[in-house]
């Protein structure tokens, strides 16, 4: 544990080193998701008061837990074996009811620490799970995955100034208890609180790879290491670096990662410009994010009357919550004012960009270009060689980017000709190449 000098030139516990922080997070969210070992620290009443500290500055607070240190210790001394630790695996009978015990265990300590502190936390199951299912021929029994977060309740136990707790053992639609990765849930709990940050307190100083720890990396970078050399992450972050990128991709701007049995620590990561852990940016394009199947109404409603102008293509909304994946949106003070779809087509090496579409207001203020640009990046990071537009009405707009060439539509990919034709749009065909 790093000792309480170590953080001396910070001084994070110095009110007055905080105060110019207090209105940039004022009113802000933030999730935290606690592993079991911290809260077996002997340093865990320190953070408990890091915690008033945030609560005091107006900060809400919205916790999660790990299980998995608490599971494993249920497990050897009631000498029996367990299916899986961190919820991500089989969890089977035996292995669920030692996760609810666990859960009860690590859940009491972390209120009766909170309380201590002078804040008032309430254990809620304010998240509704589903079950994992079968993947890879394998069933995976009682792990669950989060279905809904009900943001109302969240919201309305923060106006009440209490701080929510929900636990990684969760019901379904049935009442059906299941086992989730509090990783996980910290992530699904960020994004649906549109939270500013998402913190997650470790057992370790923050990102490593390959023993090497990382301070300040861009969103780009980790998502680089995951998709080309996974196992380069060390195995105790590795989940939590998963969920840092669906997170930030899901519109939450910061996700940390540090040890929480450090002295101040939580203080210091928060309330000076360097920090402790370590810290996952978004891009340039932090205003874009990621569709989500709840999107789908709003994308199929901002874009109906372009549709009608035959500038886009007729699509359900259906039909795009199917393919809510390949969509990013681009918000301002929360409200949906551009949306774009990129299709992948990798036996081709080449991506659509499709459905692009700002709402008037925002024409001709650089929202357009910001989507393309991101495009261009996304093409880039998936590793292929063509972006594809197809138009009708746009040809103009597109010459201002003359990297874009026309090109015959025997050049798209198989698939995407044949539905062109078929349309009978007789849209035109632009490519850029990436070199």
């Amino acid at each position: 544990m790093t000792s309480p000098d170590s953080t001396a030139d910070i001084k994070p516990g110095d009110l007055r080193g905080i105060l110019k922080y207090v209105p940039q997070f004022r009113d802000h969210t933030f999730v935290i998701s606690l592993d079991g070992r911290v809260i077996e620290d002997e340093n865990f009443p320190n953070l408990a008061l890091d915690l008033a500290v945030l609560r005091s500055l107006n900060i809400h607070l919205v916790l999660t837990h790990g299980i998995g240190h608490q599971l494993t210790q249920l497990a050897a001394q009631q000498g029996v074996e367990i299916s899986d630790v961190q919820g991500q695996g089989v969890t089977d009978e035996t292995t669920m009811r030692l996760a609810s015990a666990a859960s009860a265990v690590v859940g009491q300590k972390l209120m009766q620490g909170l309380v201590r502190a002078g804040l008032r936390p309430l254990l809620t199951h304010a998240a509704r799970a589903t079950e994992m299912g079968v993947i890879g021929g394998r069933d995976h029994q009682f792990t669950g995955k989060v279905d809904k977060v009900d943001t109302a309740q969240l919201e309305q136990l923060i106006r009440l100034d209490t701080i929510p707790i929900i636990s990684p053992v969760l019901f379904d639609r049935e009442g059906r208890t299941l086992r989730i990765n509090s990783d996980h849930l910290g992530a699904e709990l960020a994004m649906a609180m549109k939270a500013s940050k998402l913190i997650f307190l470790t057992a370790h100083p923050g990102l490593t790879v390959r023993g090497k720890f990382l301070m300040n990396v861009p969103l780009g970078e980790v998502e680089t290491i995951l998709e080309k050399t996974p196992l380069d992450i060390d195995e105790p972050v590795r989940s939590k670096a998963v969920q840092a990128i669906r997170a930030v991709r899901g519109g939450v701007p910061r996700a940390h990662l540090l040890d929480g049995r450090t002295y101040d620590g939580l203080l210091t990561e928060i309330f000076s410009k360097v920090g402790i852990g370590t810290m996952i940016h978004g891009n340039d394009y932090q205003k874009i994010r990621k569709a989500r199947r709840r999107d789908a109404q709003s994308i199929f409603n901002l874009t109906k009357g372009a549709v009608k102008s035959e500038q886009l293509k007729h699509r359900t909304r259906q039909s795009i919550e199917k393919d809510i994946e390949s969509f990013y949106i681009y918000e301002i003070d929360e409200s949906i004012i551009a949306c774009v779809c990129l299709s992948d087509y990798p036996a081709d090496n080449a991506c659509e960009l499709a459905y692009l579409f700002v709402v008037p207001f925002y024409q001709g203020k650089g929202v357009g270009r910001e989507l393309i640009q991101f495009a261009l990046a996304e093409t880039r990071r998936l590793g292929r060689a063509k972006l594809f537009v197809l138009t009708t009405q746009t040809l103009g707009y597109f010459k201002n980017f003359p990297e874009f060439a026309e090109c015959p539509p025997e050049e798209l990919p198989l698939e995407r000709h044949d539905a062109l034709v078929k349309s009978g749009r007789n849209s035109r065909v632009l490519v850029h190449r990436l070199g």
